[in-house]
Order: C-alpha cells, then sequence, then structure tokens
C-alpha cells in the first residue's frame, strides 16, 4: 500500500463524516481533481470499500467475553508488530474500541498490501485504526485523539495535513 492511499485516507476523515462521505465513483472524482494519483485512489476506494463491508456486516458469530484475551495467529503478528498490538490493547484498556471495532480494525490491517514492507509501521497503524473509528462513529477523547495524531515514524513524512 503506497504512502499516497493513507493520504487519501487522512483527507477522507479531515473532509467527511462518515454518514456524509460521497459515493465512491464521485469521491474518485473529487480525489482526482484534487490531485492524487490514480492508483493511490484505486487503493484507497477499495480499502474504504472493505471498510463499508466490514461495518455491515456481522463480524461474529460470538462476542468474546470480558475475560478473554485476542491472540493473534503468526501472519497477523508478522503484519502487526508489537508496537501496533500494544497501542490497540491500550486503545481497549482506555475502553475507546470494543471487540467489534478491534476485529475491524485488525481486519482492515491485514487487508493492505504489505508486499513493500512486511511489518506495518505504528504511523500507518494509527491511521488505520483512526479510519475505523471514523466509520463506526467511536468518539475520540482528547488522550486517544492526540495518540492517534502523534508522528511516531521518522522514517515516513507527516500524515496529516
Amino acid at each position: 500500500m503506497s504512502l499516497f492511499m493513507y493520504d487519501i485516507l487522512v483527507y477522507v476523515f479531515e473532509n467527511y463524516l462518515p454518514g456524509a462521505c460521497p459515493e465512491l465513483d464521485a469521491l474518485a472524482r473529487k480525489l482526482s481533481s484534487i490531485g492524487f494519483q490514480d492508483d493511490a485512489i484505486v487503493e484507497a476506494l477499495q480499502w474504504l470499500a472493505g471498510l463499508e463491508q466490514a461495518q455491515e456486516e456481522a463480524v461474529f458469530r460470538q462476542l468474546p467475553t470480558a475475560t478473554s484475551h485476542r491472540l493473534y495467529d503468526e501472519e497477523e503478528m508478522r503484519v502487526l508488530p508489537a508496537e501496533c498490538r500494544g497501542f490497540l490493547a491500550f486503545l481497549e484498556a482506555e475502553d475507546a474500541i470494543d471487540a467489534v471495532a478491534r476485529e475491524m480494525i485488525v481486519e482492515r490491517a491485514m487487508a493492505v498490501d504489505t508486499a513493500d514492507s512486511p511489518a506495518m509501521t505504528l504511523a500507518k497503524f494509527k491511521v488505520i485504526v483512526l479510519m475505523v473509528m471514523w466509520r463506526r462513529e467511536l468518539s475520540l477523547d482528547n488522550l486517544v485523539f492526540e495518540d492517534l495524531l502523534e508522528e511516531e515514524d521518522e522514517d515516513s513524512p507527516p500524515l496529516m495535513h
């Protein structure tokens, strides 16, 4: 997944409410008119379509209990390094997300093409978290919001505009 795709996700977060986001075709035209690259637009729209599908589908057959713990399989551990999984645990501990949101975040993170680099950076993971919270219309308290906006990945430019 290209860095520009993350820029598009941040643009969507900054400019649209979840219920007021235009249809994908109209959004594609808007993104193209402001100068985003076509391949990044396609990638972002596919990711957003998957987010919408995950929101609409029942992800669980049975919700986890309060005493259950999330175990990650080998592929998830390869793609989501300890800092990403730790950040997810922090969000759950702060009651910023529930089990459904956590699973959507993991699913959307695993949907990212990681061919360029096998492990996701924390900065990119935070964009995915932000987009899932945006789509589920979860409230962002100041502490969580500041944590999501904090740039910790020194190898890539800031994602927020």
